[in-house]
């Protein structure tokens, strides 16, 4: 397997980050429990330090959200950069949300986007955190569970951090495709057992290793979700 590049170092928060992510959490996890009955099962799963990966289908914008307010530990996803840059309000909102929950902002669209996307994960891991990615690559419309796609393998052969998968329930009912607000609903999130992969062979069929590591993965995840296998990629749904 070709040698990886080093990651882009990941930026720990600020002393008003951190101050604001604990506080959030403190607020906004009981409240999100509460308001959606949310159901979490399997959190002993989670190793409570090092590097780890959370593999989560993906229903809904709130699955970003909602993993990190009730899993034990801090958890990173990637957002969209220009999620960080909208004016007004609205925009100040948006961004002490995301800052709250740990986004790190990744520039979208083509190869060298995706690329990007994969150092900035490889970062957060490097430095010892937790890392949430959708391996769909994008919201399911019809709630079926879909290919995944290989860069959640890449990760975890690069950086050997085990993965553990998740399920999210309820969430595409609570906030749908081109809802703008939350409605009321249940939720349940479930963390599996955790996985582990080892980096195949210096020469051998790395491509194939991450497919068969990725569809373990989403196995799993099909397994604790009930959701009906789709064997194509996700091409309906909208980005997020």
């Amino acid at each position: 397997m070709a040698a990886h590049p080093p990651p882009r170092p990941y930026r720990r928060p600020r002393g008003d980050e951190m101050l604001l992510q604990t506080t959030a959490r403190s607020v906004l996890a009981p409240l999100v429990r509460l308001l959606f009955r949310a159901e979490v099962r399997g959190g002993e799963n989670i190793p409570r330090q090092g590097p780890v990966i959370l593999a989560v289908n993906h229903l809904s914008v709130l699955d970003s959200f909602v993993v990190p307010l009730v899993a034990p530990r801090p958890v990173a996803f990637l957002a969209k950069a220009e999620y960080f840059r909208q004016p007004g309000v609205k925009g100040w909102l948006l961004r002490t949300v995301l800052t709250a929950v740990d986004a790190v902002p990744v520039p979208r669209g083509g190869h060298r986007a995706a690329q990007a996307a994969l150092d900035a994960a490889l970062g957060v891991l490097a430095a010892g955190q937790a890392f949430g990615i959708h391996p769909e690559g994008s919201r399911s419309r019809d709630g079926r569970l879909y290919r995944g796609r290989t860069g959640v393998a890449w990760l975890a052969l690069a950086s050997g951090a085990p993965v553990v998968p998740v399920a999210v329930g309820g969430t595409d009912r609570i906030q749908p495709v081109g809802a703008r607000l939350p409605r009321p609903g249940r939720l349940t999130v479930h963390f599996g057992t955790p996985l582990r992969f080892t980096p195949p062979p210096t020469g051998a069929a790395g491509g194939r290793a991450r497919r068969a590591a990725t569809d373990e993965i989403m196995a799993a995840i099909r397994e604790l979700s009930g959701q009906q296998p789709a064997e194509e990629y996700n091409s309906l749904s909208t980005p997020g």
